[in-house]
């Protein structure tokens, strides 16, 4: 019954392989197009390519996974460990190129680990994969979010205003100081989506949770509750990773250096 109420969503035939293949070449295509990289080159189609060959590989490869990683206890905690780990390196690579990134760990792992092992304790959340995998994973891709978007605008904001971070030193502000009147404001930004999509859920959108758990053939009752649950706790996690990255960014642990400038000196942004 469940998967044929599935099947009526979205059937898996090959109908469904041109529509993706064709909506992935119509992003690259327009990206190409408009010259959407920053740097105002191609750069960005290839990397749409890239990222939806790179996902449907490695759906495929997970799908397999899971059915057996689900009952072995060993291998639901290392499947969750690499989960994270790539976050880490994902968010960290996005956010600065040098050996600073590997920071971007700790507003991933900061607010989610907590909250996993909250709920775990109260019962909520029993330690079995079908359970634990899918809450994990979506706190640490809200905080992967956060972060690099919290992690962006700082450091951009840093080196667009640079002087103002050494007039800040003139007045006699400490060095995290300085920087922390510039990039909290402009971080907040990175808490607009997951605010926006909690204030419109049910308008705009029905989530993913809530239309599986109704696929699931829960009760429209049961499938808000565990919506709701999500939406709030991904508030929460990303709220902290968005602080954590505010502070690692000021104490200058996170940062970017300019072309042709040395380790601590000036074009350290």
């Amino acid at each position: 019954m469940r998967d044929l109420a599935a099947q009526a969503l979205l059937p898996v035939n090959t109908a469904l392989a041109v529509v993706l293949l064709v909506l992935l070449l119509a992003a690259a295509a327009t990206a190409a197009l408009c010259r959407l990289s920053p740097d105002g080159s191609r750069g960005r189609a290839r990397e749409i390519l890239v990222a939806g060959a790179r996902a449907t590989v490695q759906l495929a490869v997970v799908s397999l996974a899971i059915g057996w990683v689900v009952h072995h206890t060993a291998a639901l905690f290392a499947f969750l460990l690499l989960m994270f780990a790539v976050a880490a390196r994902t968010a960290g690579r996005r956010i600065t190129p040098n050996g600073t990134w590997w920071w971007a760990a700790l507003p991933i792992a900061g607010p989610v680990v907590p909250v996993v092992t909250g709920l775990t304790l109260a019962g909520l959340l029993p330690v079995r994969g079908i359970a634990m995998i899918p809450v994990t994973g979506i706190l640490i891709g809200g905080a992967l979010t956060a972060t690099v978007l919290a992690g962006r605008r700082c450091l951009d904001e840093l080196r667009t205003r640079h002087g103002e971070f050494e007039a800040g030193l003139a007045l006699g502000l400490a060095d995290r100081d300085a920087r922390l009147e510039l990039v909290r404001p402009a971080a907040s930004d990175a808490l607009l989506p997951g605010l926006d999509q909690t204030r419109t859920v049910g308008l705009v959108t029905l989530p993913g949770a809530f239309v599986g758990m109704l696929l699931g053939g829960a009760s429209p009752a049961l499938a808000g509750a565990v919506q709701l649950f999500v939406l709030i706790a991904l508030m929460a996690v990303q709220a902290v990773s968005v602080a954590l990255t505010v502070e690692l960014v000021s104490r200058g642990r996170l940062h970017r250096e300019e072309p042709g400038a040395a380790a601590g000196g000036p074009g350290r942004a």
